[in-house]
């Protein structure tokens, strides 16, 4: 006979899964927060035993969190902002999903503020955050994809699948009418990955958003060798958002035929 446990943690995973997909959907995105039993139910998914189940809840939650008028409702639901910090704090989270439990808390916690008060927060938040994670910390950085294909909700969800799979990627936001994507990844994975994943739906293709000297946005494209890509079999140990991005943004990953190193900056 299946041993209890066993026989519920597919369910689990399907229903959260379910709802981070609805999630993913801006038009939606009110409905589900409106919903009586939602997002009391993505917190109870929050304390899950299975890593992915909580990984899976904190997508949903970034998606929702995404629509402004949603915040203060999950801000003040029983339970959301006690669970974000349990996850946050707790040892065996892996770092991935850490960052992205803190990067939750952030827009919640500073929905309500000023601007100001909202920098020193998030500040305070993010020194918080990486005294919990130790000195592992290795940065996440921010890559802005440019992509052709990207033009309804079956690509979008066709993209997410295929960005899931890669181990490194933490979280990430789509701006479909400029078919972009906004994806927060580890330092040490390159920005290449992405590409070829994305390229692996045959039906889409992905180009670099960077900033030249004088300010302007220009297309880089990727080159065509294909990267190994590691796949994503468990979460993957995790890291926190540089403190000041920009430091860090300077350093571009520069591509052969492109720019010259630091010509091109990270967004």
């Amino acid at each position: 006979k299946m041993n209890s446990t066993m026989s519920e943690e597919p369910d689990a995973l399907s229903v959260v899964n379910q709802l981070r997909d609805l999630a993913a959907d801006p038009l939606n995105r009110r409905a589900i927060v409106q919903d009586q039993g939602c997002l009391p139910g993505l917190i109870l998914f929050l304390d899950h035993p299975n890593p992915p189940v909580v990984h899976s809840a904190l997508l949903a939650l970034r998606y929702l969190a995404e629509c402004r008028a949603n915040r203060e409702k999950m801000k003040s639901e029983l339970g959301m902002m006690l669970s974000l910090q349990n996850v946050i704090q707790k040892t065996t989270t892996p770092g991935e999903t850490k960052l992205l439990a803190s990067e939750v808390y952030d827009i919640l916690q500073s929905s309500n503020m000023s601007d100001m008060d909202n920098v020193n927060e998030m500040n305070y938040r993010r020194r918080k955050a990486q005294f919990f994670l130790g000195s592992t910390n290795k940065r996440a950085k921010t890559v802005v994809l440019h992509i052709d294909g990207l033009d309804d909700s079956s690509r979008r969800n066709l993209c997410e699948e295929a960005l899931l799979k890669i181990k490194g990627v933490i979280s990430f936001t789509f701006q479909m009418a400029v078919q972009r994507c906004v994806v927060r990844i580890r330092s040490d994975l390159k920005a290449e990955a992405l590409a070829t994943a994305i390229a692996s739906t045959k039906v889409m293709k992905a180009q670099q958003v960077v900033k030249s000297e004088s300010g302007e946005e220009v297309l880089v494209p990727f080159q065509d060798t294909p990267v190994e890509v590691e796949q994503n079999t468990d979460l993957p140990e995790y890291l926190p958002e540089d403190e000041s991005p920009s430091k860090e943004q300077d350093k571009a990953v520069s591509r052969v035929g492109s720019h010259p190193e630091g010509a091109a900056s990270w967004l």
